[in-house]
């Protein structure tokens, strides 16, 4: 008999910035290190004798809650992947729902006629997942493996196992973010002992703990954003871009005597018009709810402006807007995202620090000084932080 740990990888950016993350590289978030810490406790005594994971760097970076305490080496599989999303990969949830509506139904109701443009459907996933599973387990006879996978593989893998059919898929829960199941495969059989046990997680570091959407709970709801490229020729974006930038001027310094917005949209206009995407409107529903502008000229990746609108803060969104700006950053080879704050603004200099943000020193503002902040967002020295 082989007996599995099946785990899922700690939070990473997909679960946080709310965004398709199937084959694509995502990191793990601050939040998800404290969890690969508490998981790295838990597994403390048991036993294992080899340890597995998707090539992702999510997984690989959770299994070493394992790897790193016990000794093992990892051994990667790319049929641990998750589910691939094709052409809906780092697009956001709210953006998908409002260009295919029925597709993405589809997916959130684990249907087998989902597939996205490109993409795995779920029958795919369940042939792959639940073969590796099996293959690792024929490879282990006699041991004790732990095996790092993604949430919508496991879930699939899981009902094979179970003999869930797709009409029954309501039956299964959703696992949080390191949350284990344990197996175990004799003669190709296997029995699920337990399943999306995420006891090792306190409920401030829990993932699913501050979202919604898996309750089915109609009364609170996960708000999701959807961006389109700012067009500064158009005079409404203009309009709304300058009202963004007085307001939260006025917000933080309660005058306006210093205030040049005409300086500001002509610094805006002249890197919108080398990069057309750098300012970003984001979206809720039909409502402009906020907007990031980002200039990726200046050393690293620089974040020139986040902005939410007053009646949509205090939602959990504007990390949105901070995802927004990696998405479009990390693929011109950006490694770091840097900003400037200022040191009156506390309630921003609480948001950047919770979300991984430095202080790394200070620069003269109009009325005081600004912290220069950076938050690294490449890969190479992200393990390092476990």
């Amino acid at each position: 008999m082989t007996k599995i740990y099946l785990i899922r990888h700690a939070e990473a950016e997909g679960n946080l910035y709310r965004r398709m993350h199937g084959h694509y590289n995502s990191l793990i978030t601050d939040n998800g290190y404290r969890q690969i810490q508490a998981l790295a406790e838990r597994f403390k005594e048991i036993h294992i004798d080899a340890v597995y994971s998707s090539d992702l760097f999510r997984t690989m970076t959770t299994a070493r809650a394992i790897c790193d305490t016990k000794g093992l080496p990892l051994t990667t599989r790319p049929d641990l992947r998750e589910i691939h999303m094709g052409d809906w990969e780092d697009r956001t949830f709210a953006a998908i729902a409002m260009v295919e509506p029925e597709m993405m139904g589809y997916f959130a109701q684990s249907s087998p006629l989902y597939r996205a443009p490109n993409g795995e459907s779920f029958q795919d996933v369940r042939d792959r997942g639940s073969a590796a599973i099996l293959d690792i387990a024929a490879q282990h006879d006699g041991q004790t493996v732990a095996i790092f996978a993604h949430g919508t593989l496991i879930r699939n893998s899981l009902a094979v196992f179970q003999n869930i059919g797709f009409e029954d898929m309501n039956k299964l829960k959703h696992s949080d973010n390191t949350a284990v199941a344990y197996l175990e495969v004799e003669a190709g059989k296997v029995s699920v002992i337990f399943a999306d046990d995420n006891s090792h997680l306190s409920e401030e570091i829990s993932t699913l703990a501050q979202q919604h959407w898996w309750k089915g709970d109609s009364k609170k709801v996960d708000v999701n954003l959807w961006f389109r490229p700012a067009d500064l020729n158009d005079p409404a974006d203009r309009d709304f871009y300058l009202a963004c930038r007085q307001e939260a001027w006025e917000n933080l310094y309660g005058q306006l005597d210093k205030y040049d917005g005409p300086a500001f949209l002509a610094e805006a206009e002249e890197v919108w018009k080398k990069y057309p995407q750098s300012i970003q409107i984001g979206m809720k529903g039909k409502r402009p709810a906020g907007l990031v502008q980002v200039d990726p000229d200046r050393p690293g990746g620089f974040i020139s402006f986040l902005y939410l609108t007053p009646k949509d803060r205090g939602n959990n969104v504007g990390v949105q807007l901070l995802g927004k700006a990696i998405s479009i950053l990390r693929p011109m080879d950006r490694e770091v995202l840097r900003l400037t704050c200022s040191e009156k603004n506390e309630a921003a200099l609480g948001f950047y620090k919770k979300y991984g943000f430095q202080v790394v020193g200070t620069t003269p503002g109009v009325y005081n000084d600004l912290y220069e902040m950076e938050k690294y967002i490449g890969y190479e020295r992200r393990g390092d932080l476990f």
